[in-house]
């Protein structure tokens, strides 16, 4: 049940995702951060079994760290998602992790980039995208509203928009979401009252 968005904007990659900790029909907790920080530029959105996202998250961000360790060079945006392609791949015929991620980050060399990466090891570069039952839901809105170049201010109400639409027809109430912004500057929280949630 677990929705993750994303899109790129001007200088920025936005990623969000719901709250909820979740097992069948039990809620476990209501403020589970599913955004992971591979580092001070990139960012890690991930739905699917929550210990299979936990498990697979860290692991991506210590092999990322330790690749800066030893040959003292950041991966860039698409080298970390050709990264975690390749182990969601090297896993597949093996003990395959049940996660879906969206994988954000900026570089000084070729800005915001989003990479769209499924259970089953596909990969594609993205202006917007969206895992998740809220896909259903979010990826009309973006579709209608997203445009390229978009500010900071109307990505955040573009959110807004994405937010209403999930607590309007989704029928899973979503205890909360998590709001991420990654830019030239670092990563960023968007606190939920500067998210204005209002019909698209």
């Amino acid at each position: 049940m677990d929705t993750v968005i994303g899109f790129a904007g001007k200088d920025y990659v936005l990623i969000a995702c719901d709250t909820a900790a979740a097992r069948s029909v039990v809620v476990m907790k209501g403020d589970q951060d599913k955004i992971m920080h591979l580092d001070p530029h990139k960012l890690l959105g991930l739905s699917g079994e929550n210990s299979d996202a936990v498990q697979f998250s860290e692991y991506i961000q210590k092999n990322l760290n330790l690749y800066t360790l030893r040959h003292d060079i950041t991966l860039n945006t698409k080298a970390a998602a050709a990264f975690t392609r390749g182990e969601l791949a090297k896993a597949l015929r093996q003990h395959p992790y049940q996660v879906n991620c969206l994988l954000g980050g900026w570089d000084k060399e070729e800005g915001p980039q989003l990479y769209f990466i499924d259970y089953l090891a596909s990969m594609h570069t993205m202006y917007k995208a969206a895992h998740g039952y809220g896909a259903y839901f979010t990826l009309s809105v973006m579709d209608r509203h997203w445009k390229p170049n978009m500010t900071i201010d109307e990505g955040i109400q573009l959110i807004g928009k994405c937010f209403y639409e999930l607590n309007t027809r989704f029928t899973i109430n979503y205890p909360g979401y998590i709001v991420k912004v990654v830019d030239a500057n670092g990563i960023r929280i968007i606190e939920p009252d500067k998210i204005p949630v209002g019909p698209a």
